[in-house]
C-alpha cells in the first residue's frame, strides 16, 4: 500500500472516531442532561401540563390547562366543585354557585406556581408529621385537560391531567409552606401564596352574592313584607306594570336598583339547613316573602327573617329556594328593607299613559274661558310631523317642530311626587273641567289620555297640581311640560306676509328667513327702512 493510501485510511479512521465520540457525547452525556433539566423543570411545577408524545412546534407555547374539577379539603370538610358551562358550581357537600374569586385563585396558583426547593428526598413518617403532612393541613385535587389547536381535547385521555397536592404547616422562617404531591415521596417548599390560595374552607368556596337576580330574565315579581305588599309583571310589550295593590305603570329603574341592592347582600355565614333550623331562625313566619318568576326555569323564592336570642344583637337570615336547590345564610340587617318598598317608589312617575304613535288629534284647553285649540293629523296612517293641521278656532298648517316638542314633553312628563288618591273634590287643587290642559285622541276622536293643570303647589315654586291618567293628585314641574299654546297663533305656521311684517326677508319660495334678534332697546327695521 502506498503512503498516500495509508494516510487517507488513517484520516477516515480518525474522522469516524471523532463522529462516534461526538454522538456519544450528545446522546450519552448532553441528551440525558437535557432530559434531566426538562424533568427537573416539570418537577418544579405544581401542575405539569405537557402532553406525552406531542412535540410542540417551534416557537409555540404550551396551551394553558382548562380545569374541569376541583376537590378541596380544609378544616375537616371536603368540597367538590365542577366547571359547568361558563361557571363553577359546588356539587358536594352542598349544591350551589361557587365563589368565582376563590376558584380563580386556586386555578391560577395551580397553573403558575412552582416548588421553591426540595426539603426531603425520602421523608420518614416522623418527618411528615414534623412538616404537618401526616395528616395534611389541607388538600387540593385538580383535574384539567390541555386543549389542542382547535380548543378541543376535553374527552381525550392523552390530554387529561390530574394532580393531588397535600399542604402542611407554615415555615415561620420565610413564610413558605411544606407541600407534597401524590405519587412523589418528596417534601417540597412552596411560596406562602400557594397556601393562601389553596387552603379554602367551605365558606370561602361558596358564592356570597347568592341572592342576585337579573331583571332581564324576570317576568313577574310578588312581594309580601311587614310594611308593604305589591306585585308587578311585564306586559305584552315587555314593559313593567304594577298589578297589586293597583294597576299602573312600574318604575323599571327603581326595580333594577332594588335587585342590585338584593344582589349586594353578601352572606356573612352559611348555617346548616334543615326544617328545624329554618323554624329556629324565623323563616316559617318571615318578615319578607318574595317570589320571582323567570322567563325560563323554575321560580325563585326568597324569604327574610330577623331573630334575637338571649339578649344578643338581632340577626337576619335569608333563604333562597329554586327547585330542589336551597341556600340558607346570615345576611346584613339592611337586607330586610331591600324588598320592603312603598308603592310610591315603585310606581312609574309618568303622569300620562298613551302610545305616541296612536295620537292623531290634540285638543288644547287654554283655561280662563279660552276657546279650545284643535289639531288633527291629516295623514293618520303616517307618523310624520308635517301632517299636523290646526282645525279650530282658526285653520292652518301647524308648526311641525312645535307639535313634536309638545308631544315629546307630554310623553315624558313625570311627577315629582304623587299625593291624595282618588280625591272627591279635585277643585281643592284648582282642577276643574275648565282648567288648562290637553286631551290626546286617536283618529276617531277617542280620548287616549287627558291632562288637567291646577293651582300652584305651596312651598314648591314652579310646581303645580295635575290630574292625568291615574287617580292620584300629581305634582309636576311646569318647566318639564313645555309651553302649552294659549291661542292658535302659537301653533300656526306664519304666513309669508306676516313673516315679512315681523322682520323676515321673503325667500324665493314665498317663505321668510329670520335673522338674529335686534340688540336690546332697538326695534327691527323693515326691508324698506334705512
Amino acid at each position: 500500500m502506498k503512503q498516500t493510501e495509508k494516510t487517507l485510511v488513517t484520516l477516515l479512521v480518525l474522522t469516524a472516531g471523532a463522529v462516534g465520540l461526538g454522538l456519544y457525547a450528545y446522546f450519552g452525556v448532553m441528551k440525558p442532561e437535557e432530559v434531566q433539566a426538562e424533568q427537573k423543570a416539570q418537577a418544579e411545577k405544581l401542575f405539569a401540563t405537557d402532553t406525552p408524545g406531542e412535540k410542540p412546534k417551534e416557537g409555540a407555547t404550551t396551551a394553558a390547562p382548562v380545569f374541569t374539577q376541583l376537590t378541596v379539603q380544609a378544616q375537616g370538610v371536603t368540597a367538590t366543585l365542577e366547571h359547568q358551562g361558563d361557571t363553577w358550581r359546588l356539587t358536594s357537600p352542598v349544591s350551589g354557585p361557587a365563589d368565582k374569586w376563590a376558584v380563580d385563585s386556586i386555578t391560577s396558583q395551580l397553573q403558575s406556581a412552582k416548588f421553591k426547593a426540595t426539603i426531603e428526598e425520602a421523608p420518614t413518617d416522623a418527618d411528615l408529621e414534623k412538616y404537618g403532612l401526616k395528616p395534611p393541613v389541607f388538600m387540593v385535587a385538580a383535574k384539567a385537560y390541555v386543549p389542542d389547536a382547535s380548543g378541543g381535547g376535553r374527552d381525550d385521555p392523552a390530554r387529561q391531567h390530574t394532580v393531588t397536592l397535600y399542604g402542611g404547616i407554615e415555615n415561620t422562617f420565610d413564610g413558605s409552606v411544606y407541600v407534597r404531591r401524590e405519587g412523589d415521596p418528596r417534601v417540597y417548599a412552596a411560596d406562602g401564596s400557594v397556601r393562601y390560595a389553596l387552603e379554602k374552607d367551605l365558606y370561602a368556596l361558596r358564592d356570597k352574592e347568592f341572592l342576585g337576580l337579573d331583571e332581564a330574565s324576570l317576568k313577574a315579581v310578588e312581594v309580601k313584607a311587614r310594611t308593604n305588599a305589591y306585585a308587578m309583571e311585564r306586559d305584552a310589550n315587555r314593559a313593567w306594570r304594577l298589578t297589586k295593590p293597583t294597576a299602573m305603570g312600574a318604575d323599571v329603574e327603581r326595580l333594577k336598583r332594588m335587585l342590585l341592592a338584593l344582589k349586594e347582600q353578601r352572606a356573612l355565614s352559611f348555617p346548616s339547613d334543615s326544617a328545624e333550623e329554618r323554624t329556629k331562625r324565623g323563616l316559617d313566619k318571615p318578615w319578607v316573602d318574595a317570589r320571582f318568576t323567570l322567563d325560563k326555569g323554575e321560580p325563585v323564592r326568597v324569604r327574610l327573617s330577623q331573630v334575637q336570642q338571649d339578649g344578643a344583637a338581632p340577626q337576619v337570615y335569608a333563604l333562597r329556594e329554586q327547585g330542589a336547590e336551597a341556600t340558607l345564610a346570615e345576611v346584613p340587617e339592611s337586607a330586610l328593607g331591600v324588598l320592603d318598598v312603598p308603592l310610591a317608589e315603585l310606581r312609574n312617575k309618568e303622569v300620562l299613559s298613551f302610545k305616541r304613535e296612536d295620537v292623531k288629534r290634540l285638543v288644547f284647553h287654554p283655561g280662563a274661558g279660552g276657546a279650545p285649540i284643535t289639531l288633527a293629523h291629516t295623514k293618520p296612517d303616517s307618523n310624520t310631523l308635517d301632517g299636523w293641521q290646526v282645525e279650530a278656532p282658526k285653520a292652518g298648517k301647524a308648526q311641525a317642530f312645535k307639535v313634536g316638542s309638545l308631544l315629546s314633553h307630554l310623553d315624558n312628563l313625570k311627577a315629582s311626587t304623587f299625593g291624595e288618591a282618588s280625591p272627591k273634590k279635585w277643585d281643592r287643587y284648582g282642577i276643574t273641567e275648565a282648567s288648562r290642559g290637553v286631551s290626546l285622541q286617536d283618529a276617531s276622536s277617542k280620548e287616549l289620555a287627558r291632562l288637567w293643570l291646577g293651582g300652584e303647589v305651596p312651598d314648591k315654586p314652579g310646581h303645580v297640581y295635575a290630574r292625568g291618567s291615574y287617580a292620584e293628585v300629581a305634582e309636576v314641574e311646569l318647566a318639564r311640560l313645555g309651553e302649552l299654546p294659549a291661542r292658535p297663533e302659537d301653533l300656526l305656521e306664519a304666513s309669508p306676509a306676516s313673516a315679512a311684517m315681523d322682520g323676515g326677508s321673503p325667500t324665493p319660495d314665498g317663505g321668510a328667513t329670520w335673522g338674529t334678534a335686534p340688540p336690546p332697546g332697538q326695534t327691527r327695521k323693515g326691508p324698506d327702512q334705512p
